[in-house]
């Protein structure tokens, strides 16, 4: 019971019990998620930003002979119409030249090569999935500046108030405009697209999933702090709430700066997020070597937000208790999947391969 014994010295909230009085049945969950998810717009990311008023999709370029002719790629133009101006950013779209209806995914990426370090196309459409993804940075930029891009547009030099968006709010909005386009193409089984990001773009998955549930399914990989693990408890050389906000305090509103040194005594946990995607799919990746992101913290985050799956009679975290930071395995039977493997914070083809997996199982 070594999993449960640690839930309960840690003492987290329960999503379920934010009102004050314990939500017992889905229905009951259903009428105060908007409260958890308001809870973690305003205590830590901020409000994502308006959907456009109009959207219009441009092809670039297509190439039909995209990995010996197995893919179809385009080059795609996204321009919306907001805040009184139109805003354009650029993705890459590669599905396979099967002629069928595939299942999907939404990458935010650090960079906008295809295929790229952290996305091995070929083998994404090998396994009958298409792939639209984008550069961040081709949004606005990653750091303090709200001049650029989407953040330009929004703010038009106005200051941030507590509850403005971040910067993961603006790239997970752009990812809902990703989710627009998909939407408009006949060979995207749209039961089945799921978003997925690395690190800081784990953590932007993941609030994009609270925020749009046209996504069936969450991958958050290596987010680590303020993303898939929880606050409480971490251990020596893990990241805090101080650590991120003194790197990093563009990514937030500016509220979540009055948690730093509260690791311990948040009104919400990260587990909010896993709660609130529920009783859709959500899967974690951690790695062995990625300390920083704390890989107990995101084992047990896992485990906390298992009660809110169960009130849909569906099953949430499934391990044993050996599984407990024992590497190599896929936890893949509930319906929040984590894949715990060798190695250090990366987006890895094994990732791929865990994800690709626990898709396979769900659809």
């Amino acid at each position: 019971m070594i999993v449960k014994e640690r839930l309960e010295a840690l003492k987290i909230p329960s999503p379920l019990e934010i009102t004050g009085e314990r939500a017992t049945t889905a229905e009951e969950w259903e009428k105060i998620r908007p409260l958890v998810r308001e809870m973690m717009y305003k205590c830590e990311y901020g409000y994502i930003p308006e959907k456009p008023e109009s959207i219009s999709f441009k092809v670039v370029e297509t190439d039909d002979r995209f990995c010996a002719g197995k893919g179809i790629r385009e080059d795609i133009e996204i321009t919306s119409h907001i805040n009184g101006e139109d805003f354009t950013f650029p993705i890459t779209y590669v599905y396979p030249a099967n002629g069928k209806k595939n299942k999907a995914f939404v990458c935010i990426n650090f960079r906008p090569d295809v295929p790229d370090k952290y996305i091995p196309t070929e083998e994404i459409i090998d396994n009958g999935f298409a792939i639209a993804s984008f550069c961040y940075q081709n949004v606005t930029t990653d750091d303090g500046d709200f001049t650029n891009g989407l953040a330009g547009v929004i703010y038009k030099n106005k200051e941030r108030t507590l509850y403005s968006p971040g910067k993961i709010a603006m790239w997970a909005w752009a990812a809902m405009r990703v989710m627009d386009f998909l939407e408009t193409r006949e060979e995207v089984d749209l039961d089945c697209v799921t978003v997925c990001g690395h690190s800081r773009l784990g953590k932007t998955a993941l609030l994009t999933g609270i925020s749009d549930e046209r996504f069936a399914c969450v991958h958050s990989n290596c987010a680590g702090c303020s993303g898939d693990s929880l606050n409480r408890g971490k251990k020596e050389g893990t990241e805090k709430i101080g650590d991120i906000i003194r790197n990093f305090e563009f990514w937030f509103c500016e509220n979540y700066k009055n948690y730093i040194g509260k690791d311990e005594e948040t009104e919400f946990e990260q587990h909010f997020m896993h709660a609130l995607i529920a009783p859709r799919p959500v899967h974690i990746a951690s790695a062995e070597l990625d300390k920083w992101a704390g890989p107990e913290a995101q084992f047990l985050c896992c485990a906390a937000a298992s009660e809110v799956y169960e009130l849909y009679g569906k099953k949430g975290f499934v391990y044993e208790e050996e599984d407990y930071l024992n590497c190599g395995k896929m936890l893949h039977d509930g319906n929040i999947g984590l894949y715990f493997r060798h190695g250090r914070h990366y987006f890895a083809r094994d990732d791929w391969h865990g994800l690709i997996d626990f898709i396979n199982k769900k659809w």
